[in-house]
């Protein structure tokens, strides 16, 4: 039992410690994919391929000097950053980043927690880290800070709303709300987004303005409001809410790996896995082929943060208006349709068949017939 225990914290280490490593090298990719898109030269002077560049920005935000505005609340502008990284960290203690490892004899999974309302923990816990940057904007006592943390908190609530109702969906093919069953129900390459294409694209959408990517990152845009919501912070309080989006980005990449790309699943795992049992034996075979699920994760994982750089470096940014516009107007009422589409599919016993029906007939509507009704409304005006 103590072998297990010990074995389970090393787990629960491991997945807040790659949490922390990824956020610091997401910083690096972010320059290199950057330079690339532009044309220029990236990081290239500290260490080999400049792969000690995230050391030594971390290095830099640690010893500088580190202030408080005379007229901000001293604990709140401390408790901000607090807040919103350590939110950021515990969405992933309930994410499956692999099946179980064999271990004394016993099966223990590889994840933090395996709660039966983890999707729950996720959106509870991301909706307590805009309370992160509202306190930041508020204890700063600078108006562009207050700005910039009413744009992050509207537009965080707004697209949280949308997401749910996209979440919803998954929740109503799979019965569950336990990440590891709905990774577990996509076994093979039977992938939810096969079922689920258009609440993904939703979900995708979402999780840029939960991370204030480009083009939802009015909370810092630098040139309206200097630099949102954290204008009065320095030092490693602003080095904390940077880590914590680039940790978001890697919580929620893993979040769309894990509902929509089937997590740790990959075509033809039974036949490696039996490859796997036969070749190395039962143990060993069995931690071989979960390791291997990992890794086939952590590229799924991958994929996703070059996406989100991809189109941070290639889209321009929202207006305001625009950005709200977006929620409201357009991904409310398509999560609406999608998820009644999800409900009649399921209902049909072929929901793979018919939410391909469902989706093929509102997209007849919604380019062909209505654009048609709008030009001969504004005719008739």
């Amino acid at each position: 039992m103590d072998t297990v225990l010990i074995v389970k914290a090393i787990i629960v280490i491991a997945i807040f410690a790659i949490s922390m490593l990824m956020a610091l090298y997401e910083t690096y990719a972010e320059r290199v994919i950057a330079a690339f898109i532009q044309d220029r030269v990236g990081p290239d002077r500290a260490g080999p391929f400049g792969l000690l560049q995230p050391l030594a920005d971390g290095g830099k935000l640690f010893f500088k000097e580190d202030f408080i505005p005379t007229k901000a609340d001293k604990w709140l502008f401390i408790l901000g950053p607090a807040v919103a990284m350590s939110t950021a960290l515990l969405s992933s203690a309930v994410l499956p980043f692999g099946d179980t490892i064999i271990v004394a004899g016993q099966k223990i999974d590889v994840q933090g927690m395996d709660v039966n309302i983890g999707i729950l923990w996720i959106f509870g816990i991301v909706s307590l880290g805009v309370y992160g940057i509202l306190i930041g904007g508020w204890a700063s006592n600078n108006k562009y800070s207050l700005y910039g943390a009413i744009r992050a908190a509207s537009q965080t609530i707004s697209y949280e709303l949308a997401m749910g109702i996209s979440l919803l969906a998954i929740i109503l093919m799979t019965g569950s709300l336990s990440v590891k069953s709905i990774v577990l129900g996509q076994h093979g390459i039977d992938w939810n987004i096969f079922y689920q294409p258009m609440g993904f694209l939703l979900f995708l959408t979402c999780s840029l303005a939960e991370c204030n990517r480009t083009p939802f990152d009015l909370p810092e845009s630098e040139n309206e409001l200097v630099a949102g919501y954290h204008t009065e912070y320095g030092s490693m309080k602003m080095g904390l809410y940077l880590f914590s989006e680039y940790v978001n980005m890697f919580i929620s990449s893993a979040v769309l790996a894990s509902l929509y790309l089937g997590g740790f699943n990959y075509p033809g795992m039974d036949f490696v896995y039996s490859k796997l049992v036969g070749s190395f034996g039962e143990v060993t075979g069995h931690n071989l082929a979960t390791a291997l699920g990992t890794l086939t994760l952590f590229l799924k994982i991958f994929f996703f943060i070059f996406l989100f750089m991809w189109i941070r470096w290639t889209l321009p940014r929202f207006r305001y208006d625009q950005l709200m516009n977006v929620a409201w107007k357009w991904m409310m009422p398509v999560a609406i349709v999608n998820l009644i589409i999800t409900a009649a599919a399921e209902l049909s016993g072929k929901p793979l068949l018919y939410n391909w029906v469902g989706l093929a007939i509102f997209g007849v509507i919604y380019f062909g017939l209505f654009p048609i009704f709008k030009k001969k409304t504004v005719s008739a005006n």
